[in-house]
């Protein structure tokens, strides 16, 4: 099992290297990307991706030591309970995907701990702010994920890496497929994290994200 930590690289923006932020080679990895690919809709699949790569870049630019796997994996799996197969009429969808990440996890054979630190970056990862010294993956997550939705820092990246990520990653439709399922989430949960994200004004947020 991959659980290195990258070490911090004295990167400046304009070094930064789309191809130096490829996935962690480990065999947790590779089923986690094959069952988001199995599972979620190519928008979707594209967008945690892109989460992964601000994420990383971010990560470095700034030396913030982090677990690639467990990065790479949360990303993966962040947004997989906003699709029908893995959808809970329970729990928000960040908490309903922790769930299924630790299963996820635990067939993959990581231990308890770290199964549940999984579980918990991905519930972060809707956090207004997450203290990187505390939890540099749910930092980086968190700050990579409202980055592609409403692109919030999005000075953090240079428009020239922007352009590459997007060329490499494009958003095939993102913003009208996730409102849709952010709003289906709040009608069914009115106390949960997509409810209040649409009651504090998501629809406007991501209609003004540059990035579309």
């Amino acid at each position: 099992m991959d659980q290195r930590r990258v070490p911090a690289a004295p990167y400046r923006r304009s070094m930064i290297a789309l191809d130096d932020l490829v996935m962690p080679s480990s065999a947790a990895a590779a089923a986690a990307l094959e069952v988001a690919t199995a599972y979620q809709s190519p928008a979707l699949l594209s967008h945690s991706r892109r989460v992964y790569v601000w994420a990383a870049a971010f990560a470095r630019e700034h030396g913030i030591r982090y677990d690639d796997e467990l990065l790479f994996v949360a990303a993966m799996f962040h947004d997989i309970s906003l699709v029908p197969e893995f959808d809970s009429h329970t729990v928000s969808f960040e908490e309903a995907g922790g769930h299924v990440a630790r299963v996820f996890a635990a067939g993959a054979g990581w231990p308890a701990d770290r199964r549940d630190r999984l579980a918990e970056v991905i519930v972060r990862h809707m956090w207004p702010d997450v203290d990187p010294a505390d939890d540099p993956e749910g930092h980086l997550l968190s700050r990579a994920a409202a980055l592609d939705i409403v692109g919030k820092n999005l000075d953090d990246f240079t428009p020239a890496f922007r352009a590459e990520v997007l060329r490499q990653h494009p958003r095939l439709g993102l913003a009208d497929e996730f409102l849709t399922c952010f709003q289906s989430q709040s009608d069914r949960k009115p106390d949960s994290s997509a409810a209040r994200a649409i009651r504090t004004g998501l629809p406007a947020r991501m209609a003004a994200n540059p990035l579309d």
